[in-house]
């Protein structure tokens, strides 16, 4: 009789296989901290994902800084040449009635950069929640905005919230697809050329 333990190859069976592009937002690989998670890429980049903080005022500018004018477009809806001081420390202090917000923190730079940001505004009229989500260029296609997204979709639950939805223009073809695999539905703006209404109910 064959004593010989057997081995499990199921870890092995797609090492060598390229992901599909349906697997692109595949979520990255969390551990747990007493202060957020870390998330590690699969490209064997690490973050910090946690919530927005006053103190990163500076950060949230910077990262500003970095941003190409087709970035800030796509994220304010128009465009911007400065993130302005007063702006920049509303969108750190949030009231946690209505807002959240979580950051992907590089940690591995002096001082921490700021690689994605995802936030909501909660309507209590409406029931419902804006977002908006934005991954520095260099980080995205690694699932980034897939996490933040899920996060975000995580706190509507949990504040018993109806919908969560948002404004992308229609040349943001990475966050319609990225929204149409996490489910989300679209509509166009008649009043607003170029611009959808996409949504998720929750």
């Amino acid at each position: 009789m064959d004593m010989t333990p057997a081995i499990d190859l199921s870890a092995f069976r797609h090492a060598a296989v390229p992901p599909r592009s349906n697997e692109r937002f595949a979520r990255p690989h969390l551990v747990r901290l007493p202060k957020g998670e870390l998330v590690q890429t699969h490209d064997g980049r690490e973050l910090r994902l946690r919530s927005i903080e006053p103190g990163d005022v500076d950060a949230l500018k910077r990262q500003f800084r970095r941003l190409s004018p087709e970035d800030i477009r796509r994220r304010f809806l128009h465009a911007m040449g400065e993130l302005p001081e007063p702006m920049a420390q509303r969108l750190c202090r949030l009231d946690p009635e209505i807002e959240t917000a979580f950051v992907l923190m590089d940690e591995t730079v002096k001082p921490a950069e700021m690689r994605g940001v995802g936030r909501i505004y909660v309507d209590l009229a409406a029931n419902s929640a804006e977002f908006s989500v934005l991954v520095e260029h260099d980080w995205t296609r690694v699932g980034l905005g897939a996490l933040l997204m899920q996060r975000l979709v995580d706190d509507c639950r949990r504040r018993g919230l109806g919908e969560i939805w948002g404004y992308v223009l229609l040349e943001n073809r990475p966050m319609l697809q990225l929204c149409k695999e996490l489910g989300f539905t679209r509509r166009l703006i008649p009043d607003e050329p170029g611009t959808a209404q996409i949504s998720l109910q929750l």
